[in-house]
């Protein structure tokens, strides 16, 4: 037993102490480059990692555990200081985050938590179930609190569609003359999304409005309720993406919810920053960061998930 604590109190140390800071290299793993939100994340990060005088190695995983467990490992050889990592699933990412840590190499989660905790410098997420109250709110207002409604939730393996289909529900549960006739999984992919929704079009064609987990799945729905001849359905998003504004503007969205990607990712390297310089953020690993409606009203000032002007 007491062999067992003196390791654990050792593999602490290591982890509490900025032993990599002299390396000057911040690797940055995201599911995806070409995708807008991701690419601002890791864009975000980027500049202001080089801004403070970093080497930065940008990466995708793809939403594959296992080739993200391998890019943790290609930032452990290649000596990294700090990992900025928008991880590949709640539960199947603890590893990872446990294996850089082991080898003294702090991790500063962005956009998805994990399960565990402890095992990250810090967890910088947006507040899914306050963004997606407002994002509910304005759908049944939209409905006028009636009518029959689809919910297009993301990847069951991500901690944020269940929280966002709560924080909908929350809202639209208290509507007794709003009633959801289907509730299914896209993925967070526009072409399934796209499919779900023509499925459900062809088994509900009473659908008054779709609220969707993210952008890319309502842009996906209102592909096919173009294809369907349908403008008479109201769409409400989540992320807050420049294609989402365009569909706002244009009248085909009614909102969506911004969460700033951008902005979350430069704050992540900041706090690397802090803590390879003094062996701690100075913060609670868990962060939440606030989400904002986005509609017709203030669309214009929205641009690459940040809002001018607020």
């Amino acid at each position: 037993m007491a062999l067992a604590l003196l390791v654990a109190a050792i593999g602490v140390a290591l982890f509490a102490l900025p032993g990599k800071a002299s390396s000057k290299l911040i690797v940055i793993i995201t599911p995806s480059l070409d995708n807008p939100f991701f690419g601002q994340e890791a864009l975000g990060a980027e500049m202001r990692a080089k801004a403070l005088g970093y080497r930065t190695l940008k990466f995708s995983h793809g939403d594959d555990a296992f080739k993200q467990n391998e890019l943790i490992e290609t930032a452990i050889a290649q000596g990294a200081a700090a990992i900025i990592l928008d991880n590949a699933g709640a539960d199947a990412s603890v590893a990872a985050v446990l294996k850089a840590r082991s080898a003294g190499i702090p991790t500063f989660l962005i956009d998805r938590e994990i399960t565990s905790r402890g095992a990250a410098a810090a967890q910088i997420v947006s507040n899914n179930y306050q963004g997606a109250t407002l994002g509910a709110e304005s759908f049944a207002d939209a409905l006028g609190g009636t009518g029959a409604y689809a919910e297009l939730v993301g990847k069951e393996s991500d901690t944020n569609a269940g929280i966002r289909s709560k924080g909908y529900h929350s809202v639209l549960d208290r509507y007794p003359g709003l009633k959801m006739v289907s509730r299914q999984s896209a993925n967070w992919d526009q072409a399934q999304a796209f499919t779900v929704t023509q499925s459900i079009l062809q088994a509900h064609p009473e659908v008054k409005g779709i609220i969707a987990g993210n952008d890319t799945m309502a842009l996906g729905a209102i592909a096919a309720l173009d294809s369907a001849g349908r403008s008479d359905v109201t769409v409400v998003g989540f992320d807050g993406s420049n294609d989402a504004r365009d569909a706002i503007l244009a009248g085909k969205m009614r909102a969506t919810v911004l969460q700033p990607a951008f902005r979350q990712a430069q704050y992540a390297v900041e706090l690397a920053d802090s803590f390879l310089k003094t062996g701690s953020t100075g913060q609670p690993e868990k962060q939440l960061m606030e989400c904002f409606l986005i509609t017709r009203d203030n669309a214009r000032k929205l641009n690459n998930f940040a809002l001018s002007g607020r």
